[in-house]
């Protein structure tokens, strides 16, 4: 095998697919990257197992061949060599990587032992815009559940209505919810995607904004866009019946500025206890919407933000740092607090913006 190519698309190539090989002592060679060089263009493929990726790029093949070498090395060999070009040539269980200045070789695992990846056949398909996609996950990902005790709410929930797609990601003590409209309507039950494969499909498609094609089936979940495949397990599990948490009518609304409360929140992290505990107070006749928090070994703090207020009075304390998490889904100027009750789940959303909405519990002690 023999070939030469640009040194920045190889570099990209394996620095997307190195993040998906696998520390299987079983299989060590899932540590690998799969290279294939055909008809003027090499294909890189890697997999855990759990999440795979396929990526081409152009190349000037001499010589046909395959191989399989440590993404990790060869990322290291590219990251330090300055040339525009690279070649690269196989002779036995040695890999040449050659530019005009350098010279390094690198040793082989067995290609035979590489697995394939699943393809899905006669399986639903829908196109959604890369970004879009990128969107939906983005704005929930982070409220799913970290440990995989559960699986089902360790996972991106992706389901559609029509012509809306909707993401959702909980941990049983926070919500968040993104509506994402197609231009064609779309129909499948709730596919439940692991959160950390959620975590390297959005730093492949970083950047990327062209239309992709998405296949389900029972097992897989499969997108195509821009010379690459990505391939993710579905978790086989059940996704909590979510809407009937939702509250359906709201005792208290408050309406402020995203910039005042997350600063408001800066300021009460400095001061919160070990459960991050932040008391949330809308004070009706006193107009006036105040963030406290208390720690016996630092001090106090407590903020008053300008905020419309509507409803009955009320006092809740919540964990800050899932308030905080979600401003990043929102992309108003302003945000409304909507309070169900003491004891009672928060509803958070931008102000003219209803596709995304974020559920918060309060704390009980």
């Amino acid at each position: 095998m023999k070939l030469d190519c640009a040194k920045d698309a190889l570099k990209n190539a394996v620095s997307l697919t190195e993040r998906m090989t696998g520390k299987n002592l079983s299989l060590p060679v899932l540590g690998g990257i799969l290279f294939s060089a055909k008809n003027n263009k090499l294909l890189l493929r890697a997999t855990n197992l759990d999440i795979g990726i396929e990526v081409g790029i152009p190349a000037k093949v001499s010589e046909e061949g395959v191989f399989v070498v440590q993404g990790n090395v060869l990322l290291g060999v590219l990251s330090s060599v300055y040339d525009q070009k690279v070649s690269l040539e196989l002779s036995g269980e040695n890999l040449t990587v050659s530019t005009v200045n350098t010279r390094s070789v690198l040793k082989c695992l067995p290609s035979e032992d590489f697995p394939t990846l699943p393809t899905i056949n006669d399986s639903e398909s829908f196109l959604i815009p890369a970004d879009k996609f990128s969107e939906g996950v983005k704005s929930v990902y982070y409220s799913a559940s970290v440990s995989d005790m559960k699986p089902e709410i360790a996972s991106v929930c992706m389901y559609s209505e029509g012509e809306t797609l909707v993401f959702v990601a909980t941990d049983s003590f926070r919500l968040s919810e993104k509506k994402i409209f197609l231009k064609n309507k779309t129909t499948f039950p709730h596919i439940l995607i692991p959160q950390k494969n959620t975590l390297e499909i959005l730093r492949v498609l970083d950047g990327i904004s062209g239309d992709m094609v998405v296949h389900l089936s029972k097992n897989q979940i499969s997108f195509f866009v821009s010379d690459m495949y990505i391939t993710s397990r579905i978790v086989d599990g059940i996704f909590p019946d979510y809407r009937q948490i939702i509250p359906k009518e709201y005792s208290t609304e408050a309406t402020m500025l995203k910039q005042d409360i997350m600063n408001a929140l800066k300021l009460t992290n400095l001061f919160s206890d070990k459960f991050n505990r932040a008391d949330i107070s809308a004070d009706i006749a006193g107009k006036k919407f105040t963030v406290e928090s208390k720690n016996s070994a630092v001090g106090e703090n407590s903020t008053v933000i300008d905020a419309s207020l509507s409803g009955k009075s009320i006092t809740c304390g919540f964990n800050q740092k899932y308030i905080v998490d979600c401003f990043q889904s929102i992309k108003q100027d302003s945000i409304v607090f909507r309070f169900s009750g003491e004891g009672r789940p928060l509803v958070i959303h931008g102000v003219s913006d209803h596709s995304f909405m974020y559920l918060v519990m309060p704390l009980t002690t």
